[in-house]
C-alpha cells in the first residue's frame, strides 16, 4: 500500500475516576488530558484531537484553550478538534481562534467541523434544534469561505450579511486543514466533496466496511465537482493492553458505564457483554493486545482507502493510568505493526 497513512487519537475528556473511585474534577481531567497528549508526541503519534462538549461527563468545552496549552508543551504531533460543533459557534470566531492554535504551535493546527450527534450546545448558546440543519449547512458555506483569506462578501439567512470583509489573523502558512465530520449522512459527505474538504468518518458501531459505500460516494462526488483526491479519515473508539483478556476486562465496565448512560438519553436499551464482545470481534472497537488491534486497524485502512486513522482512546471513568499505558502500546506497538502489515501488501 503506497499511501502514506497518519495515525491519531481523539478524546472528549470523558470524565475518570480517581485512586478512590469517585470522579475526578473537571480541572484535573483537562490535566491529565495535556499530559496524554505530551506522551503521544512523545510517542510520534501525528494527530491528537479533542472532542467539544457541554456536559458534566465530559470535561472539555473549549478545545483549542486546552490545544494551546498541548501545544506548548509539544514539538511535532498535530493539534485538532474531534469535533468542533460548527452549527452553535460563529464561523469567524472559529477561524479565528484555530488561527491562534496554528500560530502558538508553529503552524501544527486543525479543525474538524460537525453537527454534533450532542446537542446540548444548542439551548445553551441560544440556537433552535428545528434550525439544526440550516445552521451547519449556512456557517459551514461562510467558514469555506474563510479558508481563502481573502476580502469576501457573504450573505445568508441566518445573519446579517457582510460586506468586504477580512478575518485576522491570518494563518501563517498555507491554508487551515479543515475536516468535515461525518457520522453516516449522504448529504454531509457530498457537502465535504462540494466543499473540498477532507472526510473524517466517525465510526462508532458495526462493521467498518459499511462505510464503503459512503467513500465511494465521496470520491464519486469529488470527481463530479472537478475536485482533486481528498484524504479520507476514521474516527473509533478502542483501547489496547498487553493481552485480549485483559484489555476487554479493563474496558468492558467502563465501557458500558459510558454507552448506557448515553442511551439512557436516546433510548437505548443497556448494554449487554454479547454486543461488546460482538463490536469487539466484528465491529468497530479497536480493544485487544497490540497485535490483535493493529491487525483490526490496518483492515479498516485497507478496506476504505483511509489516509488517517484516530482511536478515540477515553470511554468514560476509565482512569488516566490505564489511558496512559494504552496510548503507550499504542504508539510504541500498534503503530509500527500496522505499517508493517500495510508494506507488506
Amino acid at each position: 500500500m503506497t499511501t502514506q497513512v497518519e495515525f491519531g487519537l481523539d478524546t472528549f475528556g470523558d470524565v475518570t475516576r480517581g485512586n478512590d473511585g469517585s470522579p475526578l474534577p473537571h480541572a484535573q481531567v483537562i490535566r491529565d488530558v495535556v499530559e496524554e497528549a505530551v506522551l503521544a508526541d512523545q510517542l510520534g503519534i501525528d494527530f491528537i484531537g479533542l472532542g467539544e462538549h457541554h456536559r458534566g461527563d465530559f470535561a472539555i468545552s473549549a478545545p483549542e484553550v486546552a490545544l494551546a496549552a498541548i501545544a506548548s508543551r509539544t514539538h511535532r504531533i498535530r493539534l485538532g478538534s474531534s469535533v468542533t460543533v460548527l452549527s452553535s459557534d460563529d464561523p469567524i470566531r472559529v477561524f479565528q481562534r484555530f488561527a491562534t492554535l496554528d500560530a502558538v504551535s508553529n503552524g501544527r493546527a486543525e479543525v474538524i467541523l460537525g453537527r454534533g450527534s450532542f446537542t446540548e450546545s444548542f439551548p445553551l448558546f441560544g440556537f433552535d434544534l428545528k434550525d439544526y440543519n440550516e445552521l451547519f449547512e449556512e456557517k459551514l458555506d461562510l467558514f469555506a469561505t474563510l479558508l481563502a483569506q481573502q476580502p469576501f462578501t457573504w450573505e445568508g439567512n441566518l445573519r446579517p450579511p457582510l460586506r468586504n470583509q477580512l478575518v485576522y489573523p491570518p494563518v501563517e502558512h498555507g491554508r487551515l486543514k479543515t475536516w468535515i465530520g461525518v457520522g453516516g449522512s449522504p448529504e454531509s459527505v457530498v457537502r465535504a466533496a462540494h466543499y473540498e474538504l477532507p472526510l473524517m468518518l466517525a465510526i462508532i458501531g458495526g462493521d467498518p466496511k459499511r462505510f464503503a459505500p459512503y467513500v465511494e460516494l465521496y470520491q464519486r462526488a469529488l470527481r463530479e465537482f472537478g475536485r482533486e483526491a481528498k484524504p479520507i479519515g476514521v474516527h473509533s473508539p478502542g483501547y489496547v493492553a498487553e493481552t485480549d483478556a485483559q484489555a476487554r476486562e479493563e474496558l468492558w465496565p467502563d465501557y458500558k458505564t459510558m454507552r448506557d448512560r448515553i442511551g439512557r438519553e436516546r433510548g437505548w436499551p443497556p448494554m449487554g457483554r454479547d454486543e461488546f464482545v460482538n463490536e469487539a470481534d466484528h465491529g468497530s472497537l479497536y480493544v485487544g493486545s497490540p497485535e490483535t488491534v493493529a491487525r483490526k486497524i490496518a483492515a479498516t485502512v485497507k478496506a476504505l482507502g483511509l489516509s488517517r486513522f484516530q482511536l478515540k482512546y477515553s470511554a468514560g471513568p476509565l482512569p488516566h493510568d490505564k489511558l496512559m499505558r494504552s496510548i503507550e502500546l499504542y504508539g510504541r506497538k500498534v503503530v509500527p505493526l500496522v505499517k508493517e502489515l500495510l508494506a507488506a501488501d
